[in-house]
């Protein structure tokens, strides 16, 4: 892990945590030349095209068109139409890949218990496109998933192009039965056409979601269905990934335009001292 320059940087979320107590544990502001790959010592990009459970249509790589640096201290997620005379180069469930894009995590490298994370992000757009900034549990290969739990921290579908959703999966309240909320712009405004900081305040008690400073979800231990499981009191990693196609969205249709970007400026965990 790259050591945090100093001083540290401020938390944006406003939240009543004890700000002069937060520290920050982890990080990564993506400086560096444009073309540079995300830093392999934070991030493995997960690879393959096997749907990931949702019928998705792209194919994860590890290509800097599909994960790089901007230059310009952000990271860029590009999800991409494959053109028909290369399509072969890539392996998909349903035959040869019509699009790639990257799924980025922090597996194997970092993981924590409790927190407030945060990442400023300006989000893509379009029918069919599938943004989303979420942690699962470090037992996932040892337990599966939902065991593990899930904390969703910001996902978007483009059919809603001025909603953004927090939700959680456990045993018992998966799938289309997670529980979460969900915050919309006023006046019909998109969340694509400015940077938006996302944030959970993850305790062991409670989970709490927002977008620039405005909590729109708070979930406690209290809340989950009557005879099942909190899943989150052990060690989660991050993941970020732009999804093309599935269940939720609906693939790509005339109106989709690509490629499509996903822009990250940074990504901060805080705890308290």
């Amino acid at each position: 892990m790259k050591a945090t320059s100093s001083p540290a940087p401020a938390p944006f979320t406003s939240i009543d945590l004890p700000v002069d107590r937060l520290c920050l544990v982890w990080n990564d502001e993506f400086d560096g030349p444009a073309g540079t790959p995300p830093d392999p010592l934070k991030w493995e990009c997960e690879q393959g095209g096997w749907g990931w459970g949702n019928g998705e249509l792209q194919c994860y790589t590890d290509h800097p068109g599909n994960a790089a640096l901007d230059g310009q201290g952000c990271l860029v997620i590009t999800a991409q139409a494959v053109p028909e005379a290369d399509q072969h180069q890539h392996d998909c469930w349903y035959g040869p890949a019509r699009f790639t894009s990257a799924r980025l995590l922090t597996r194997g490298r970092f993981a924590f218990t409790y927190g407030l994370v945060e990442a400023r992000i300006k989000l893509p757009y379009g029918q069919g496109i599938w943004p989303a900034f979420w942690m699962l549990g470090d037992n996932f290969v040892e337990v599966g998933w939902p065991v593990c739990g899930e904390i969703d921290i910001m996902e978007n579908v483009g059919r809603e192009p001025s909603t953004v959703h927090g939700t959680v999966h456990g045993p018992g309240y998966c799938g289309g039965e997670g529980i979460g909320g969900g915050l919309t712009l006023a006046n019909e405004k998109m969340v694509r056409d400015d940077f938006h900081v996302f944030a959970v305040d993850w305790q062991p008690d409670r989970i709490r979601w927002f977008m620039d400073n405005q909590m729109f979800f708070e979930l406690s231990r209290e809340q989950i269905p009557q005879g099942t499981d909190w899943a989150f009191d052990h060690p989660f990693f991050l993941l970020m990934n732009v999804a093309v196609g599935g269940y939720w969205p609906g693939n790509p249709d005339e109106t989709t335009v690509f490629p499509q970007t996903m822009t990250i400026d940074f990504v901060r965990i805080y705890q308290v001292k």
